[in-house]
């Protein structure tokens, strides 16, 4: 009775891991969370026009707005490959970076609108933009949908960055 006991769990257990992975020839997915967000980037043109950056965001009747905390931005400069390990660095790009964290991210069209004051302490221009998030499969159809949303702030008003 005994061994029947193990036999049934040892065939249960290879059962439950090779239904948690990859079916055969697969490439895993990565345990990468979606963050709900609005994403922020002022343009290197106009970072120095801007001190404080204020952003709301409604979607689906629901709307979400504070300052967003801004950090040099950068981009991602190839450093190669060698032995089969590839690297890159970081290099200021004089743009500003942020994000607005929302209760949460559809497909639906939702519209942000960003405010704010200058060093001297004169208010921003009011900019707006209407758009939808954009689905994409980065990982392939298996591992899900991503969803990103995105805009540009520079001295002509706020875009959808692309």
């Amino acid at each position: 009775m005994r061994r029947l006991q193990l036999l049934l769990a040892a065939i249960t257990t290879a059962g439950l891991a090779s239904a948690c992975g990859p079916g055969p020839g697969a490439a895993p997915c990565p345990a990468i969370a979606q963050a709900t967000a609005v994403s922020v980037t002022v343009a290197a043109s106009y970072a120095q026009e801007v001190h404080v950056l204020h952003l709301k965001a409604c979607q689906d009747g629901s709307c979400s707005e504070d300052d967003v905390e801004l950090r040099p931005g950068s981009d991602s400069i190839d450093q190669g490959c060698a032995e089969g390990v590839c690297s890159a660095t970081a290099s200021p790009n004089g743009t500003k970076v942020g994000i607005l964290m929302l209760q949460a991210l559809t497909e639906s069209p939702m519209s942000v609108t960003a405010s704010g004051t200058a060093p001297d302490g004169a208010a921003l221009p009011l900019r707006d933009v209407d758009f939808r998030p954009k689905a994409e499969y980065p990982f392939g159809q298996q591992c899900g949908r991503f969803l990103s949303a995105g805009v540009l702030l520079d001295g002509e008003g706020l875009h959808v960055r692309t």
